[in-house]
């Protein structure tokens, strides 16, 4: 069937109900064994959190999963051999290359023996490493910012552009970017992160637009707030952060510290499943049936209504014009 012959997304967005209605159905999908049988996927950022449940979770239902971390060649991830031995008895195959996201070298390298490992093309990109970034912006230098966005934004352009001409070769293939609901909404003393997230949203969605005739489809993935380890790591970042400041700054944002301090170690009883459920439920649609956004959380009603408020706006730009097919290719 000719990509124009599918049915676009905007059968599935058109209306603002059926939208709300469909983002968190899709997260709950439960999948058959074996849906995702002959699938290569490779994902970032899978030592933890929802790179390594997704990778799991994907390889139980028989995909072949390419996991990527740092430092593997090193020996010091022993999550990777935890990683191995827990994917050992599921009906997928799991492999392991080692790409830091922010070197463009192993970026190269890590996805020609993805592509290696694979025995040819990669059907999915999941773009999932990213970092954590709080507290007011007057605090933080610029060598902390420009570690947020070479991980949170290039990292996942470096890898897409990598893995993009063996998709386009074969007219076929899904990048999956794990953005966050705060790439829609914008939360005081989180904004080095919501910069990041941002402008992850604006290029990936400009990115399904050019990829829309080469039968490339994109799907940002948008999770809200669930309890992984970058709460962790974005707690010692924060008192990094502090520890780094002058007295007088620290002092001007105590207020903002003790709340940037509160919302790191705040309860989120949330299932980060549900993030690993929603990718694999992307993958299993067919071409043409996915959504350019999917939020991800027990309660989306808040990214819903961002994501159809400027959707509407973006209807507007460009659905008159040399790039009217391309939007109603990917509407949403």
């Amino acid at each position: 069937m000719s990509r124009s012959a599918r049915p676009s997304r905007r059968a599935l967005l058109a209306a603002a109900p059926l939208a709300a209605a469909a983002a968190p159905a899709l997260a709950a999908e439960v999948l058959p064994a074996g849906a995702l049988k002959g699938r290569t996927v490779l994902i970032t950022g899978a030592s933890s959190g929802f790179g390594r449940l997704t990778a799991l979770h994907l390889a139980g239902l028989g995909a072949h999963v390419i996991a990527s971390m740092r430092n593997l060649q090193k020996g010091r991830r022993p999550e990777a051999a935890s990683l191995k031995a827990e994917a050992s008895g599921l009906p997928g195959r799991l492999d392991l290359v080692e790409i830091d996201v922010t070197r463009p070298d192993q970026v190269v390298s890590g996805v020609a023996a993805a592509e290696r490992l694979a025995g040819g093309g990669l059907d999915v990109l999941v773009s999932n490493a990213g970092i954590g970034l709080s507290g007011p912006l007057e605090l933080h230098d610029e060598a902390a910012l420009e570690a947020e966005f070479q991980t949170n934004l290039l990292g996942g352009l470096r890898m897409a552009r990598a893995v993009l001409p063996g998709m386009r070769a074969r007219k076929a293939g899904l990048i999956l970017p794990v953005s966050s609901q705060l790439g829609r909404i914008i939360m005081p003393n989180m904004g080095g992160y919501c910069s990041g997230k941002w402008g992850l949203e604006a290029a990936f969605e400009a990115m399904a637009y050019e990829l829309a005739p080469l039968g490339v489809e994109v799907t940002i993935v948008q999770p809200g707030g669930y309890p992984t380890r970058i709460w962790e790591t974005g707690s010692r970042a924060v008192e990094a952060m502090i520890a780094r400041n002058e007295p007088e700054r620290v002092q001007a944002y105590a207020q903002h510290i003790a709340m940037t301090r509160a919302s790191m170690t705040a309860p989120r009883r949330s299932d980060p499943m549900d993030v690993a459920r929603a990718i694999a439920g992307l993958i299993a649609l067919p071409a043409g049936d996915r959504p350019l956004r999917q939020p991800v959380h027990p309660d989306t009603t808040v990214t819903t209504a961002v994501n159809k408020a400027l959707s509407d706006v973006q209807d507007r730009v460009l659905s008159r014009g040399p790039y009217a097919a391309w939007r109603a290719a990917v509407s949403g």
